[in-house]
């Protein structure tokens, strides 16, 4: 009898489907399962989790499960705190991070049903998308601090920065809790002087744009000097009033006279700029011809609504012109030979935008022989006698209007300085 060989029963590498169940926008903070799943006929090798990073090109193992010897290990220090192996096709972070942000991998090998030496592969891959709410918002004024004009339109923009958040945020402005319907502005103005809105004024109704001199001269085409105007007020006049007599303090504020006759055109423009840690800022601009007359203490108000946001985060400010200066001096009794320091120390009221502050001395020069001097702070080095009842003006001004404050030196004998044959005369 001759023998009969049959052929081996015919072999199969085994199946393997391997996918990560899709994942919804996560915030920071939240606590993150990646659920790798996969189904198989084969006996399991290995489990590993990659994070890809640099567009695909470099993939960076943050977990592994060996089940030759059954034993699981993280790969990066950073992440042995974070990570929670519940089961072999998942991992857990507690508390994810933008820069946990992007694709992630699960590679899963099991052993080929013919050969225990070969490893059948597969894989499967999920983007993790972390979501940040901003974390700042504010309301500045470009170009301050600026000076009023009452004889000019300006134009004046508010500045919203939002920071800190992923992605863009939706930023829009309100006044008075009014959302404000402004013209898209794709570029940036030119330049505050070559750009301005088609409503700017009615210069008809605008009676306040002749220069006083010409006014005065009676320029005008009338044959009589201008008629709203005042009599001439300033350093001018006091130079010829000497005996006038001016209090301690004297403050007065201006407005303008013109109006506008129909609502102010808002124009709108929004930026935005990456940050090196993942995060989005934001900007956001409106800009308008001001009119004092109806925007002084008018609140605006920038808003930002982001999915990570139950609700939207705002911030408020009121454009208001400056009032009632406080100044300060000291020291409060100063004698020859001392430093004054001359200090606008607040206001009767929160003043925005932040004001424009400039100091004369009424029928003279400053001290150092300067016609004028910016700052909140007028510094008067070793006074000499000769400034005592010098009279000084402070004049604080935002685009909403200005307002002048007047105070006198008195300078006291000093007894440590001798007097000469010629203080004696």
């Amino acid at each position: 009898l001759s023998s009969l060989s049959l052929p081996f029963p015919p072999t199969f590498p085994g199946y393997l489907t391997v996918s990560i169940e899709p994942l919804p926008p996560v915030v920071v903070g939240d606590a993150v399962t990646l659920k790798c799943n996969f189904k198989t006929d084969g006996k399991m090798r290995e489990i590993v989790w990659y994070r890809v990073t640099d567009g695909g090109t470099i993939k960076q193992k943050i977990f592994t499960f060996d089940a030759m010897f059954s034993t699981n290990f993280s790969q990066m220090e950073n992440y042995r705190k974070r990570e929670d192996l519940v089961y072999q096709s998942t991992v857990r972070l507690p508390e994810v991070r933008i820069s946990d942000n992007g694709p992630y991998e699960c590679h899963v090998g099991i052993y080929d049903l013919a050969t225990r030496e070969k490893v059948v592969l597969a894989s499967g891959n999920v983007f993790l998308n972390v979501m940040a709410p901003p974390t700042s918002i504010s309301v500045l004024a470009a170009d301050t601090p600026a000076p009023f004009s009452r004889y000019q339109a300006q134009n004046f923009t508010l500045v919203c920065v939002v920071s800190g958040g992923k992605p863009a945020p939706l930023v829009y402005f309100k006044r008075d809790g009014e959302p404000i319907e402004a013209t898209p502005l794709p570029e940036p103005p030119a330049g505050a002087s070559s750009w301005a809105p088609r409503n700017l004024l009615h210069r008809d109704l605008d009676d306040t744009k002749v220069p006083k001199s010409l006014a005065a001269e009676g320029e005008l085409g009338m044959g009589r000097p201008f008629p709203t105007l005042d009599p001439p007020r300033g350093l001018a006049a006091e130079r010829d009033s000497v005996t006038e007599s001016i209090p301690e303090t004297v403050v007065s504020r201006e407005f303008p006279r013109w109006v506008h006759m129909a609502e102010p055109i808002y124009y709108f423009r929004h930026t935005h700029a990456p940050v090196s840690d993942g995060t989005v800022e934001a900007r956001a601009t409106l800009t308008w011809t001001l009119n004092p007359q109806i925007d002084n203490e008018a609140l605006f108000s920038c808003e930002v609504k982001h999915p990570a946001l139950s609700m939207p985060m705002q911030s408020e400010v009121t454009l208001v012109a400056p009032k009632g200066p406080k100044i300060t001096m000291t020291p409060t009794r100063a004698r020859v030979g001392d430093t004054v320091r001359i200090l606008v120390q607040g206001f009767q009221n929160e003043v925005f935008p932040e004001p424009l502050f400039t100091w004369t001395r009424v029928g003279s020069r400053l001290l150092d022989g300067s016609a004028e001097h910016d700052g909140k702070e007028l510094v008067l080095e070793r006074v000499p006698a000769e400034l005592n009842g010098s009279m000084y003006r402070c004049t604080a001004q935002n685009p909403l209007g200005s307002t002048d404050t007047h105070t006198r030196l008195i300078v006291f004998e000093n007894p440590n300085i001798p007097r000469g044959p010629e203080d004696s005369n």
